[in-house]
C-alpha cells in the first residue's frame, strides 16, 4: 500500500464502492429482482449519489457506459472475473490491462485473489503485475480478498477473514474487500491484521434495511473503512434511500435508527 493512493476513491478516508461486476460473476439472475438494473445506465445513475465513492465494473460496461458518466462517477476498473458457469477450482481471468483501464479514465483497479485456491500462486503473480502497473499510473488498488478453494473448510471464519485482509497488506493493496466474519470482534481482528491498509466489508446478498445497516454499523464500529456493495443497493426498488442510510452510517457516524430515518427521509426521534 501507498498512503494516499486511494484518495480518488475515498472520502475522509472512507469508501462506499458500488460494485456492478455481477453480470459476469453471477449472471443476469442478480438483476431479476429489479429488471431495470440489467441496463448498466440504471446503476450508473445510482452511482452518481453523493455517498458513492467509486463504481466498480468490468471492461465492456466501462467502455460502453462510463464515457457518459465520467463527470459524475469515479471509475474503479475490475480487472479480473470469471462467470458462474465455471465449475473448476476458484480462479479469475484477467480481462483487461491496467494501461487500458487508465486510458478509459479509471482512478483505481480492483482485483480478485482467491487465497487458498489451487490457483493462488498464479493469481498472486497476476496481481503483482497489475499492482505495479497501477503505481505507474498513480492508481489505487483494491483487492477482492476471498479465500476459497477445495482445501478451505470455512471461508468466513475469523482467522480466515483476518488472513484475507493480511494478504491485501502483504501483496500491496490499498484497500482489501473482505466478507463479514460474523461479529464485531472478528471484524476488528481482520482490521488489526491489515495494519494501516484500509478494510471494507463486502455487501453480500440482499437483506432487510435494518439488518444490513446494523451489520455495516457493527463493521464500522470494529474499525472498517466502509463498504463495497452491489446487491444490497441495486436490488432495492429505491436504491437511493438505502444509500442515504449508508452515507449516514459510514460518513456521519450515525446510529442504525438515525440511518433508517435518513433512508426514509425522516429525522430520528430522540
Amino acid at each position: 500500500m501507498i498512503p494516499g493512493a486511494d484518495d480518488a476513491i475515498t472520502r475522509d478516508g472512507k469508501a462506499l464502492i458500488l460494485a456492478y461486476d455481477h453480470g459476469l460473476e453471477h449472471g443476469p439472475v442478480d438483476f431479476e429482482p429489479v429488471p431495470e438494473t440489467t441496463d448498466p445506465s440504471t446503476v450508473f445513475d445510482v452511482g452518481t449519489h453523493d455517498a458513492v465513492t467509486a463504481v466498480a465494473v468490468q471492461k465492456g460496461v466501462a467502455e460502453a457506459y462510463y464515457p457518459s458518466y465520467e463527470d459524475d462517477v469515479t471509475l474503479l476498473a475490475k480487472l479480473n472475473g470469471t462467470s458462474n458457469l465455471w465449475m473448476g477450482e476458484p480462479d479469475s481471468a484477467v480481462n483487461w490491462s491496467v494501461d487500458y483501464a487508465a486510458e478509459l479514465g479509471a482512478d483505481a483497479i480492483g482485483f480478485t485473489l482467491y487465497g487458498g485456491s489451487n490457483h493462488e500462486v498464479e493469481m498472486a503473480e497476476e496481481f503483482r503485475q497489475a499492482q505495479e502497473k497501477a503505481r505507474e499510473h498513480d492508481m489505487g488498488v483494491v483487492m477482492w480478498s476471498y479465500p476459497r478453494g477445495q482445501g478451505l473448510k470455512d471461508d468466513t471464519s475469523p482467522d480466515t477473514i483476518a488472513y484475507a485482509s493480511r494478504l491485501g497488506l502483504e501483496l500491496g493493496a490499498d484497500i482489501a474487500k473482505v466478507k463479514y466474519p460474523g461479529s464485531a470482534d472478528a471484524m476488528n481482528w481482520a482490521v488489526q491484521s491489515a495494519g494501516d491498509m484500509k478494510v471494507v466489508m463486502s455487501g453480500g446478498s440482499k437483506t432487510s434495511d435494518e439488518a444490513f445497516l446494523s451489520t455495516v454499523r457493527e463493521a464500522m464500529d470494529a474499525g472498517a473503512n466502509g463498504l463495497a456493495v452491489g446487491r444490497n443497493v441495486f436490488q432495492r426498488e429505491n436504491p437511493e434511500a438505502i444509500l442515504d442510510g449508508l452515507e449516514a452510517v459510514i460518513f456521519d457516524d450515525a446510529s442504525v435508527d438515525e440511518a433508517l430515518a435518513a433512508s426514509a427521509g425522516l429525522e430520528a426521534s430522540d
